[in-house]
């Protein structure tokens, strides 16, 4: 994929330069680019010659001088111009190989990239990092990386992986360790197989690793009712999800997400537990984020009328939805409920936000009563209205003939307590 111009940013230089959407930046300085990483080490530089082929097939060739560091304000399609390093794994969990057909064509990209890691925190497997993907992170000092690492033990990762190389990968973390790359990692949690006695040596295999390890992150394997052709898989259960807290309990720096703590019927930690939230998108603290973010503002004592509220939340944030509710419950004519959206398209199993379809939504919400739905924005993709179903939310209003309201801040209620106090 070529550097594609998708937006500029207002009052930035590109838009001075009327560098326009569709624009494509064939070189920046006679240096070619395969990546955000080469364009943001090529455009530091104070004196620059770009060079732009015009969506009308012109090409230009423009000369500017710009503070060193200074952005461009170019927003680009993709991270990467070239060929997505693709995944060649078969893991046994995948989540891509549970999917129905019908649904949005990225959802089926298999992509295991470490500049898209580098760049965009996703989880690479490290099995296809070759010896100059290596020079190329120690000579720019990339880092840190996500790493999907699952278990340390090399036949077992063959096995979860599919991949007769998924355990050679593991000499990666320690080429990490000695040229100080750090990297934060991911375990998919599949019960018989990486749970027990195998967690506990991962993550004793992982501590000798030291400050490497930015965090670990322990997350459930997610399993679907499209699994036809797949690997028999358990759920975790509550058993499993205290064992796995106990056992977690013992290393530093690593947190299981949120739903072992549901599936335990514990109560969620406290921050501390978290350190940074290094891992807010695999669902490590995100409850607790929201939940004392929220605690942190100051609700009104009052609305001018009577107002009806529905939170869709998924299955997995009930809990906390409840508790907030019940606080705003006591601001005088409002009226706030929880509405959790059970996923009949996925399978009961399914719990999160950003796997709600649309008829599930309008399912849950249609026979509420209520003035406006809040939703939060994971629901959607980014920067559109559109559900990972292909409908978008016009679709859902018309359905369900409810108002909605979408928080875009998907850990911080800011923006539904400012609307509350408009009313």
């Amino acid at each position: 994929m070529p550097a594609i111009v998708d937006s500029v940013i207002k009052n930035s230089i590109a838009e001075e330069l009327e560098i326009q959407k569709g624009d494509e930046i064939l070189s920046i300085d006679g240096n070619k680019m395969a990546d955000m990483i080469d364009y943001n080490f090529y455009m530091k530089s104070e004196e620059l010659t770009i060079e732009i082929k015009k969506s009308n097939g012109e090409i230009e060739e423009i000369e500017l001088e710009k503070d060193y560091d200074e952005d461009l304000g170019i927003v680009f399609e993709s991270a990467v111009f070239d060929r997505i390093k693709p995944c060649l794994n078969h893991c046994i969990f995948c989540f891509v190989d549970q999917q129905p057909k019908g649904l949005r064509n990225t959802l089926y990209i298999k992509d295991d990239d470490y500049r898209l890691s580098y760049l965009q925190g996703t989880y690479i497997t490290l099995t296809n990092l070759k010896d100059e993907d290596k020079d190329r992170i120690k000579r720019m000092h990339l880092g840190p990386f996500y790493v999907s690492v699952h278990t340390t033990n090399p036949e077992l990762r063959n096995k979860m992986l599919r991949n007769p190389n998924a355990g050679k990968a593991l000499e990666n973390l320690e080429w990490f360790r000695k040229n100080k790359i750090p990297f934060h990692a991911q375990i998919v949690l599949c019960p018989g197989y990486n749970d027990g006695d195998e967690l506990e040596r991962t993550l004793s295999d992982l501590a000798k690793l030291k400050k490497t390890v930015l965090s670990v992150a322990i997350v459930p394997v997610g399993i679907t009712q499209f699994r036809d052709g797949c690997t028999q898989l358990s759920q975790v259960d509550k058993q499993c999800a205290l064992k796995t807290l106990e056992i977690a309990s013992k290393y530093k720096r690593v947190c299981c997400s949120d739903e072992f703590f549901l599936l335990a019927e514990k109560p969620i930690p406290p921050a501390k537990y978290y350190g940074n939230f290094c891992q807010l998108d695999d669902g490590v603290g995100a409850l607790r984020l929201t939940l004392d973010d929220f605690n942190s503002l100051k609700l009104p004592k009052s609305v001018s009328k009577p107002y009806k509220i529905a939170i869709a939340c998924s299955f997995a944030a009930k809990n906390m939805m409840e508790e907030i509710c019940a606080k705003l419950n006591k601001v005088k004519n409002l009226e706030m409920q929880v509405c959790p959206v059970k996923s009949e398209y996925w399978g009961q199993d399914i719990t999160v936000a950003g796997l709600i379809t649309t008829e599930d939504l309008i399912r849950t919400v249609g026979a509420v009563d209520c003035d406006v739905v809040a939703v939060p924005s994971v629901m959607l993709r980014p920067y559109s209205e559109d559900f990972l179903d292909g409908k978008n939310l016009t679709y859902v209003k018309e359905q369900s003939g409810k108002a909605f309201m979408v928080i875009q801040n998907i850990y911080s209620l800011k923006e539904l307590v400012d609307f509350i106090k408009t009313i």
